[in-house]
């Protein structure tokens, strides 16, 4: 027989797991939608896009799902590209 804390902690651990990972997963698809957009040079749909991801990341910093120092840099770089874009 194991500790009920134990069969309480893993049943949090496996609930967390699965929403750190849809959290993740959104940030991935987001980033490709981005990514996307911006090869196509299409500035005002990257500048809406852009802020959607930002959000995004941010939340998942703030929640702990991503350190905050990746989400700062991601969120820098993906600002620096959608502001080639919408330069040019």
């Amino acid at each position: 027989m194991r500790h009920k804390s134990t069969e309480k902690r893993a049943r949090q651990n496996k609930k967390q797991y699965h929403q750190n990972r849809a959290i993740k997963s959104s940030i991935k698809t987001g980033i490709k939608n981005l990514l996307a957009v911006l090869e196509a040079k299409n500035g005002e749909q990257g500048a809406l896009l852009l802020k959607k991801v930002t959000s995004t990341i941010s939340k998942a910093a703030s929640k702990g799902v991503i350190h905050s120092k990746t989400a700062s840099r991601r969120i820098s770089r993906l600002t620096k590209r959608a502001n080639k874009v919408s330069a040019v």
